[in-house]
């Protein structure tokens, strides 16, 4: 076991405690009220701005849409100022927002707000379409829905309710926010997370290792609903009184070098995936402003570190978090980089590798990694046996393989289970393969991960046709639309490949390592 775990209490933060006036009001008593707080395109908005916004709206949803404490407010929303007057307005009033993923389909938005019983959802208004579809009779609990557009329902409750902070008298481990974290079967989990976590982060990594102050800019490509984006975006840059940069649309290589010219931030944060996109991308680019780029989400190949480097004079410190401990738990850091590796763990954590029998392996053999820290949701919701499995004692089964050398890097070995992480989000196999044989061509068929030329894991599906239908380019095309329909674009395969046969025990289960092996 290494590291030792830094409580809350250890941090400075009280009993009493709510998330939303340390993150949002303080910085009027600390002189920040004409700060740029967030700059989104061509907005801009003061932590004074931000602060009459974020209690508007808590008022908001208190007082004209009935909303008391606990009471759960989704949140389906792209990037921009909105997101942080919804999720800190919600925090502030005791009640308790889920950001939801924006790249998911009406079916998953069905399941959270059945599953979370949320009374209110707050909408972009470009994603309205998405839940419209979705019979009320299938969300009995949902009483309003307030739509984010130019004059819309939203700006018109902010408008109209109360400047003055109503902040809830919480306390800091009381269910602050929720984000879903997507299962080995497809189904999200609700990961409760408490108001003292995010400042837990914020001080480990945002501070700890990144470094962050008030002079800097965040950027992070990662949107806000994303674990990993809201703090690069959201909390970090408020925990210290610093600038968030937004952007809301797609993470294209154009758009993302287009903002950093424009907004010059100092810290930028990009998955892996997205680190090859932008290396694939002539041209001639100004990245100067950036003094420390972060990745998370999936493992950094060391050729895309050492390219992006030797292009860019940057160093990348790539790490591991996950959604149910909030952010990065292992991490590189300044002036200790090696690259491949997740890095050293982060200060303020413990970890552990274990082996199948729950003993700790060999120094330098790979082990199954159990993390603890403060920063831990306090379960899943409404999902007790899934809860006991993976956390126990403070501690939490993270689900992957490391190992760790000499000096005290770790190195990622694998899942232990089916899971794939794909541009830094979790995909399911059983839930692509479930879609996939709904496709009247498909018999059989397994989905596995493959790397690319980048070697980043994708998606590959191996299929077995019908009687009557032939393995072309057409149908491997029209298979991966079908998919792209059903399921989040970032789910569907890169690859098919049709087979005669999977390849099975003689129990009839799929080999997946034989076909791993192709």
């Amino acid at each position: 076991m290494s590291g030792r775990q830094r409580t809350a209490a250890e941090l400075g933060v009280p009993e009493q405690f709510n998330a939303a006036a340390w993150f949002i009001d303080r910085h009027i008593s600390e002189g920040r009220a004409t700060k740029v707080a967030i700059e989104c395109g061509d907005e801009h908005v003061t932590y004074g701005e931000l602060a009459e916004r974020v209690n508007r709206c808590g008022n908001a949803l208190r007082d004209a849409c009935g909303v008391e404490r606990g009471d759960r407010v989704m949140l389906l929303l792209h990037d921009g100022p909105a997101f942080f007057y919804a999720f800190f307005g919600a925090i502030a009033v005791g009640a308790v927002p889920i950001p939801v993923n924006t790249l998911w389909k009406t079916a998953d938005y069905r399941y959270v707000l059945a599953d979370s019983g949320a009374r209110v959802l707050i909408v972009s208004d470009a994603l309205r379409p998405s839940v419209e579809a979705i019979p009320r009779a299938e969300t009995p609990e949902l009483r309003h829905v307030i739509v984010d557009s130019s004059g819309g329902t939203f700006d018109r409750l902010i408008a109209e309710a109360r400047p003055t902070s109503g902040a809830a008298q919480t306390r800091h481990d009381s269910p602050a926010f929720w984000l879903y974290s997507s299962g080995s079967t497809g189904s999200p989990k609700g990961c409760v997370h408490l108001h003292h976590d995010m400042v837990v982060c914020a001080t480990l990594f945002g501070i700890g290792i990144l470094g962050i102050r008030e002079s800097d800019r965040c950027f992070s490509v990662p949107k806000l609903f994303f674990a990993y984006g809201l703090g690069n975006a959201g909390y970090f840059p408020l925990a210290v009184g610093a600038t968030s940069i937004l952007w809301p649309g797609p993470p294209a290589a154009a758009d993302v070098y287009a903002v950093i010219e424009r907004h010059r931030p100092t810290l930028f944060f990009f998955v892996p995936t997205g680190y090859g996109m932008m290396l694939a991308r002539d041209g001639d680019f100004d990245l100067s402003s950036i003094r420390l780029a972060s990745s998370a989400g999936e493992a950094l190949p060391p050729a895309l570190y050492a390219r992006f480097k030797a292009r860019f004079g940057i160093d990348i410190l790539d790490g591991i978090g996950s959604t149910e401990v909030l952010h990065t738990f292992i991490s590189n850091r300044p002036g200790a980089i090696r690259a491949g590796s997740s890095g050293h763990l982060v200060d303020g954590y413990e970890a552990r590798l274990l082996n199948d029998e729950g003993q700790p392996v060999a120094a330098g053999d790979l082990g199954s990694l159990y993390i603890r820290g403060d920063s831990i949701c306090d379960g899943y919701w409404n999902q007790p046996e899934k809860t006991r499995q993976t956390f126990k004692d403070g501690w939490i089964s993270t689900g992957d393989k490391y190992r760790q050398d000499a000096d005290g890097f770790y190195w990622y070995g694998g899942r232990a289970d089916d899971m794939l992480k794909v541009g830094g989000l979790w995909v399911s196999p059983m839930e692509v393969e479930r879609v996939l044989m709904d496709h009247e061509a498909i018999l059989e068929c397994a989905v596995i991960g493959r790397t690319d030329a980048d070697n980043l894991v994708k998606p590959m599906a191996f299929v077995v046709l019908r009687e009557g239908f032939t393995g072309t380019s057409p149908l491997a095309a029209a298979i991966q639309a079908f998919v792209r329909s059903r399921l989040a674009e970032y789910k569907r395969p890169r690859w098919v490949e049709f087979l005669d046969n999977l390849p099975k025990t003689p129990t009839g289960k799929v080999q997946r390592f034989k076909l791993r092996a192709r």
